[in-house]
């Protein structure tokens, strides 16, 4: 929970700089979604900026019934306000699709409920991709007599070419490495 305004600004401006370390601490890749009761009014205006800083405010930004943008209710039901916010870094701030407070929801407190709709699009990685667009060969072929035969010389031949040869070969170079290509067909 963040200090109210009638705080020491040094208490403030410490839970503001714990915050952003916490942020800064963490990968560029992370999700970084604050969810919390941060006793704070904010609108769309650009004094806000520094309120809010490089993070998203998202409650404000979605179309709804005032009572639906609510999230803290008076005991005597005359005031309302929106007082407890989602911040979410900008770089992901597509993934919050809708935000919106349920006052039905008894929880004991005099804050009503604030729940977000989140997608986040997971990104393939390099080896999955490369392992998906790998050469595929028909290795039932190899049970065929004439090419598992020929397989075997090409490979007795390469063997007995290296128990002769004295100097290292580059294995990795592709014209001294045993292509099973020669002899199997690609799956179709």
């Amino acid at each position: 929970m963040s200090p109210t305004e009638d705080k020491i600004d040094d208490i403030k401006d410490r839970f503001s700089e714990e915050r952003e370390h916490v942020f800064n601490k963490l990968l560029m890749y992370h999700i970084k979604i604050l969810l919390g009761d941060f006793n704070a009014k904010v609108g769309r205006e650009d004094i806000f900026k520094l309120t809010i800083g490089n993070e998203s405010l998202h409650e404000i930004m979605f179309p709804h019934r005032n009572i639906h943008k609510f999230s803290w209710i008076s005991p005597d039901g005359k005031i309302h306000n929106q007082i407890d916010h989602i911040l979410i870094d900008r770089r992901r701030h597509s993934s919050i699709l809708d935000v919106r407070s349920f006052t039905a929801a008894d929880c004991d407190i005099d804050h009503c409920l604030v729940v977000a709709k989140v997608r986040e699009r997971l990104a393939v990685s390099k080896q999955t991709m490369h392992r998906v667009h790998m050469k595929r060969f028909n290795l039932k072929e190899l049970n065929e007599v004439e090419a598992k035969e020929q397989y075997c010389v090409e490979i007795s031949n390469r063997f007995t070419a290296l128990e002769n040869f004295e100097t290292e070969v580059d294995v990795n170079k592709p014209s001294e490495t045993i292509r099973i290509s020669k002899f199997l067909p690609r799956r179709v």
